[in-house]
């Protein structure tokens, strides 16, 4: 079976083929992690600054994901080796853990995932779902308490601790 071209859409093919058949459809993971190889480009692009026992080459770590139901004989594929695709995939097999699991979505966790979306977008939400622009008061942008954000300084921190002489 070929790969699925994106992340999305093997979330979504997953969670399908979770909801139809939820007591034989199983999902996969493997993860591995490859060496460079001696001769490859990314091992000799960046020149050797350090000796070469304290060189190491560049890793190449695959994450592999499979979703297969042996009844009907389906087998869906996605692979990745971007780090920051890893965690958002591994996040959203939770959800497809409880299609499995055939437990009921929880309504309240999509309402929060909506809601942190758009705050990360830097816009408040009421309760009822509604997106406002950020907060403001006299020109300041407040934070979620409502206090105004404090400007300039590096705060605390008394820097890097100096060793007595022996």
């Amino acid at each position: 079976m070929p790969y699925l071209p994106t992340a999305q859409s093997f979330l979504q093919n997953s969670t399908l083929l979770l909801s139809a058949r939820p007591t034989t459809t199983r999902i996969t993971t493997k993860y591995t992690i490859l060496p460079a190889k001696p001769g490859s480009k990314s091992a000799t692009k960046n020149p050797p600054t350090a000796p070469p026992s304290m060189t190491h080459p560049p890793v190449k770590a695959v994450l592999v994901l499979k979703t297969y139901d042996p009844v009907s004989g389906t087998c869906l594929k996605y692979r990745t080796d971007k780090a920051a695709e890893v965690g958002r995939l591994i996040a959203a097999l939770g959800t497809c853990g409880r299609v499995m699991a055939a437990l009921p979505e929880k309504e309240e966790v999509r309402e929060e995932e909506s809601q942190r979306d758009q705050e990360m977008e830097g816009k408040s939400v009421d309760p009822k779902g509604k997106s406002e622009g950020p907060k403001t008061q006299g020109g300041k942008v407040l934070d979620k308490d409502g206090k105004g954000k404090a400007g300039g300084g590096t705060g605390g921190g008394a820097g890097k601790k100096k060793k007595g002489k022996r």
